[in-house]
Parts: C-alpha cells; sequence; structure tokens
C-alpha cells in the first residue's frame, strides 16, 4: 500500500515548522487580549517544550532500532510496518495535538459562558467554529492511507474492515454535524430546547466510543488505551453534567452555571490531555 506525502505530515517529520522565534511574536500578539487567554497560551506553550524532549528521544530510539523497516501482518495482508514508526506516531501526535487545540478554544469559551461574562461575547461562536472545522479536517487527514488523501477508496475507509479508520470518519462526521447544528442555534434559527441535545449526547457517544478505540499493532497500544479511557471517561461526565445543565435550565434552577462549569473544566482538560499525548 502506498504512503501518501500529503499535508501536514511528510515522511521526515513536520510539515509547518516552529521556530522559536514564533513564540516570541506569539505573545506580542497576546499583550493586549484577556489575561485568561494569557494564561491560556502560556500554560500551552510550557506543555509543548515539557513534552518535546522525550518525544524526541522517543523517536530517535525508535529510528535507531529500524522500527520502519519491520514488516508485520496488518489486516490478512504483509506489508512495510506503519504503527509504530516515526512518521506514523508523527501524523498521530498532530492529530491529537490539533484536537487538544481545538477542545481547548472551546473549554475556554464555555468557562465564559458558564461565568457569564459579558466580554467577548462572539467567542461562543468558538465551539461551532472549532467542531466543524475539526471534523472536516479528520474527514480529509485522519488516516495516512484512507480517502481521500490514500490509496484506499471510499468504499474501502467507510465500510472496510479496518475499525480505526472508521471511527476516525465517523468522529468526523458527528463533529461536523455537531457543529453545524450549535452555529445554527447560536445564531437563534433552532429554537427549540431539543436542539441542545446533540451536543452533550456527541460528548457522551464519543467518550464511550474511546474505550473501544485501538490503534492496531502499536508498541504503545496499552499506553494509549489507558489514555482513551481516561478521556473518554471525561467526556463522559462532561456530557453528561451539560445535559443536566439543560434539563435544569428548562426548570428554571439557578444551579445552572456550576453544571455547565463543570462540562466547560472537563473540556479543558481533555483539551490539555491531547496537548500533552505522546506515543
Amino acid at each position: 500500500m502506498r504512503e501518501t506525502n500529503v499535508w501536514p505530515i511528510q515522511p521526515t517529520g513536520w510539515a509547518v515548522p516552529f521556530p522559536p522565534s514564533s513564540f516570541s511574536r506569539l505573545f506580542c500578539c497576546l499583550r493586549h487580549t484577556a489575561p485568561w487567554l494569557r494564561f491560556a497560551a502560556l500554560l500551552c506553550l510550557i506543555l509543548t517544550v515539557s513534552e518535546a524532549p522525550s518525544a524526541r528521544a522517543q523517536h530517535g530510539e525508535q529510528l535507531g532500532s529500524g522500527v520502519a523497516g519491520e514488516h508485520h501482518h496488518h489486516r490478512g495482508g504483509t506489508k512495510p510496518s506503519w504503527e509504530g514508526s516515526v512518521q506514523a506516531i508523527a501524523y498521530s501526535e498532530f492529530n491529537h495535538h490539533l484536537a487538544g487545540l481545538f477542545l481547548l478554544l472551546i473549554g475556554l469559551s464555555e468557562v465564559r459562558q458558564a461565568l457569564g461574562w459579558p466580554a467577548l461575547v462572539w467567542t461562543r461562536f468558538l465551539l461551532p467554529s472549532a467542531l466543524t472545522i475539526g471534523g472536516i479536517f479528520l474527514l480529509i487527514w485522519s488516516d495516512h492511507d484512507s480517502w481521500p488523501i490514500g490509496s484506499l477508496t471510499f468504499a474501502q475507509t467507510f465500510f472496510g474492515d479496518d475499525e480505526e479508520i472508521f471511527q476516525h470518519k465517523a468522529y468526523g462526521i458527528l463533529a461536523f454535524a455537531v457543529g453545524t447544528i450549535e452555529f445554527l442555534r447560536r445564531l437563534g434559527w433552532f429554537a427549540h430546547a431539543a436542539w441542545t441535545v446533540p451536543l452533550p449526547l456527541f460528548a457522551i457517544v464519543g467518550g464511550l466510543m474511546l474505550f473501544g478505540h485501538s490503534h492496531g499493532d502499536h508498541p504503545a497500544a496499552y499506553k494509549i488505551a489507558v489514555h482513551h479511557a481516561i478521556m473518554g471517561t471525561m467526556a463522559i461526565t462532561a456530557g453528561s453534567s451539560k445535559l443536566v445543565s439543560g434539563w435544569r435550565a428548562r426548570q428554571m434552577v439557578r444551579e445552572r452555571s456550576y453544571w455547565e462549569l463543570i462540562w466547560a473544566s472537563l473540556v479543558l482538560v481533555i483539551g490539555l490531555q491531547l496537548l500533552m499525548y505522546s506515543e
């Protein structure tokens, strides 16, 4: 099966370099923003810098051991190993880190809404925007060998026997659909209370799917499974809190903000967990 050099990951590493000077320019741009946004940016920088040395060391060990040159049985055939190779790890970590960035933006915007801050009202559209963009990204770049960037056809991608690929595409479809619903709802087009249900249900269903999500014959399969189990538990809890919040809002109960804050805080934690993800 052929491998592609399609953005975002090149065979030699990251497709988009992040020079050290870009961080100084970033903080210059954040000087006039809200304090909580500056704090979030600083936290993300610390997490990224602290994670980089271990990731480089792990990649170097795998490169030295010749993981990319090994062969194994995959889906009924023999092919050069992709799972666990340097390229595969870079590809997977990039996707997880990007998802973490999206969830961090969503969490920050939801915290503002839960606390009832009148400033930055426009951030209510961060959640639907991040979900729709993230959904499109997953539908295109979730897997290096899947449709439309890889050698697998549309039918093989969505109706084949690779559950990992199918789950990634399912996440993409659900994220795009829920993001569209939330965008229209926050514009006031979907005013019925029933339209508040898809978002928490997406969190709950997505969390449940993580318990069965596998990266195949990966050398760090156990570590990935533990990571997904923790993230799935938090996603289920967050979605349930959002459901309770919506129900209490319809019952005109004043404690609604506490459930909203639990939801927003857990989304933030999941985003940070994804930013620190490594294989």
